[in-house]
């Protein structure tokens, strides 16, 4: 424990430093209404998701939600942080990421392990819409306290995760676009990606999507990004500026600067102190067990020890 008091100790347990400098690659067809990003987590994933014991169909479902958070949080300007939270009644009960406009990513999924047994008794390779039942799906912009936070919230509808934000852009966006997520455990650990292809306007007001040859240029676009491959996707010998250019160069294909996405957990000994402050003294002292009270960061899975005497509690008065 820390001498400092608990609410001005900034510390945390040591976590990996890992960034990929090229976690995202942006591109587009030029002369066409579509544009892209190609995210790709490399050992970031493996560094997010080993943290956590999950059953692998969870930890797949939780690096897909990781890929697709950074690739929707790419496409925005903001400073804070965008999420994305889909909770149900499913065996799965939280799936929840989240990224910076930094690219700091980092995410959990919670699984309630008696109704994930019953699932996997009846098959070994359960959807995205089984596992998490019904419930919703939300995107949020959260800025900080002196802005307002912008979410947009859907039912969970689609047999994939990719098959739910669509179901979001179509209904919240009116947005077309394409998704393709992919998750695995490879030779080199776990690896996560995402593939998104947008259909936009062009730049000074003319939009393309009107002109006769719009829709069959997005047409084309999408039957090409359906081609990829899981193994291509996750594939950590082959350049993302490659397989983008091995997808589309039939249409021609530009990518812009890539971006990085690193290990983004935000967690500190004053963050979890604030949480207790909020709790009654009664409530602490339940908390606490041999005079200490032990947070778990649900993020990155690490404890925190406060002693009882670090934290006050609400209403608490001398």
């Amino acid at each position: 424990m820390s001498a400092m008091p608990a609410f001005l100790d900034g510390t945390r347990p040591d976590v990996p430093d890992i960034v990929v400098p090229r976690g995202i690659t942006p591109f587009y067809l030029p002369g066409r209404p579509v544009r892209g990003r190609l995210v790709r987590l490399g050992a970031l994933a493996d560094a997010l998701l080993s943290r956590h014991d999950n059953h692998p169909i969870v930890t797949s479902l939780s690096g897909q939600a990781l890929a697709l958070a950074a690739a929707l949080a790419a496409a925005l300007k903001f400073q804070g942080s965008f999420s994305l939270q889909a909770k149900g009644d499913g065996a799965v009960t939280m799936l929840l990421a989240d990224c910076t406009q930094d690219g700091a990513l980092r995410g959990y999924a919670r699984a309630d392990a008696d109704k994930l047994a019953a699932v996997l008794e009846k098959t070994e390779t359960p959807t995205a819409a089984t596992l998490l039942g019904r419930g919703y799906l939300a995107f949020t912009v959260d800025q900080g306290d002196d802005m307002d936070r912008h979410q947009g919230i859907v039912a969970i509808e689609g047999r994939t995760l990719a098959d739910m934000a669509l179901h979001y852009f179509d209904t919240s966006e009116q947005l077309q676009c394409a998704v393709r997520l992919a998750c695995a455990k490879t030779d080199t650990g776990w690896r996560a990606s995402a593939l998104i292809l947008e259909r936009v306007a062009a730049e000074g007001g003319i939009d393309l999507s009107e002109e006769p040859d719009g829709d069959e240029a997005w047409r084309a676009a999408t039957i090409l990004a359906s081609t990829v491959t899981d193994e291509e996707l996750l594939d950590d010998d082959l350049p993302s500026e490659q397989l983008i250019w091995r997808l589309f160069s039939a249409e021609g294909v530009a990518a812009d600067r890539p971006r990085a996405l690193a290990y983004g957990c935000r967690c500190s000994r004053s963050r979890l102190a604030g949480i207790l402050e909020g709790f009654g003294a009664e409530d602490l002292d339940d908390m606490a067990t041999q005079g200490d009270i032990v947070m778990t960061c649900e993020f990155c899975n690490l404890d925190f020890r406060f002693g009882r005497d670090e934290v006050g509690g609400a209403g608490v008065t001398d």
